[in-house]
């Protein structure tokens, strides 16, 4: 039989929450066949939109609270006093092992924090790091960190690169990632000591051979690289730069399109193709900020989705679940300090990190 998989559900996280939450959870439903379903929130409220979903309502239950993280609420205050909020009490879930990942559409800021403080990083890493997956010309890449910090050193940026690499080949499916530093060029002496410092480190592992080097911001869009690599503030910058910029062109294709009555007709005949690329392009496909580095797997769902969206989220958690993506990421750890520890000692110059630190993997 196959193992059944429990999935917490922030049910009050997000703007229009919990009725997504529920409606996203039914969709998930059907994707994930081997999946039940702990939402954390208002039980009245919650039970009454499972009346309207009875196959879910068969997989699921409730664990009432009446406590809520408020989007705009500061993390510090979240952490301290959302000790019974929703977001709190399906983490907590995860920690105590009666659910295997928790997905949250609420306060990102929030969610970090207590997630951080809950489940604790896993063994050889320092911080954990906000991915997320992005299209591009070739097919789909994953980019981290996106905001978790704002400021890294070369240990942190190599336990992101392994984190990286094991996400795109658990739930990318890719055999053997490449993996780029996002730098301001291409070439060796660009950018700081510390993404200096970094590329020196991943080419004395064994990622070596899948280490592309430097890119720049407009690789991302071409796929030059399958995971890429950064500190949270560029990252953030990056990633919300290409949201803007998609958004522009939609706007800019929209405007084209009403300008005349000869280019509505051009819409219309083309409105196959412009449907293919909406598809394509629809942010909901790429739905779920995944926190890496983690002693459990917690997804971040965007707090505007719809249902669509939300499903989607709560398929990647449940695709690193299933893949025991955190016990990869601690066998991957293990190769690499077993790696740098080769290198030392043939070199006893050299710190066993490798750049500086011997906490990079431990």
């Amino acid at each position: 039989m196959t193992t059944r998989l429990r999935i917490a559900l922030d049910a009050m996280g997000g703007d229009h929450a919990p009725d997504m939450v529920v409606a996203g959870a039914d969709l998930a439903r059907e994707r994930c066949p081997n999946v039940d379903f702990l939402f954390v929130g208002d039980e009245t409220r919650i039970n009454a939109l499972l009346e309207r979903h009875p196959a879910l309502k068969l997989i699921s239950t409730v664990k009432h609270t009446p406590d809520f993280v408020a989007m705009d609420a500061k993390p510090s205050v979240a952490l301290r006093a959302g000790r019974n909020s929703s977001m709190r009490l399906a983490i907590d879930a995860v920690a105590a092992g009666d659910a295997a990942c928790v997905v949250s559409a609420g306060n990102t800021g929030a969610l970090m924090a207590i997630a951080k403080f809950v489940l604790k990083t896993l063994p050889g890493i320092d911080r954990p790091a906000i991915a997320s997956i992005l299209p591009t010309q070739r097919g789909e890449l994953v980019m981290l960190d996106l905001g978790a910090n704002l400021e890294c050193d070369a240990d942190n940026l190599l336990q992101f690169a392994v984190m990286g690499t094991v996400f795109s080949r658990t739930v990318l499916g890719l055999l053997n990632p490449t993996i780029g530093l996002l730098n301001v060029g291409s070439e060796e002496q660009k950018g700081h000591e510390q993404i200096r410092e970094a590329a020196a480190a991943l080419r004395a592992t064994p990622l070596a051979p899948y280490f592309h080097g430097f890119i720049e911001g407009n690789d991302l869009a071409l796929g030059t690289v399958d995971v890429v690599v950064t500190d949270g503030f560029t990252g953030n910058v990056a990633l919300k730069t290409a949201e803007g910029t998609a958004k522009l062109y939609a706007e800019f294709l929209k405007r084209t399109f009403k300008s005349s009555l000869l280019a509505k007709l051009g819409y219309v005949l083309a409105s196959g193709a412009f449907n293919k690329l909406r598809q394509r392009m629809d942010p909901r496909r790429y739905n779920g900020a995944m926190f890496l580095g983690l002693r459990g797997i917690c997804v971040k769902s965007h707090g505007g989705t719809d249902a669509v969206g939300f499903s989607n989220a709560i398929a990647v958690a449940a695709n690193m679940a299933n893949h025991g993506f955190n016990e990869k990421i601690r066998d991957q750890l293990a190769v690499l300090q077993a790696a740098l520890n080769a290198a030392a000692a043939t070199d006893p110059v050299k710190d066993v990190g490798a750049t500086g630190s011997e906490t990079a993997v431990q």
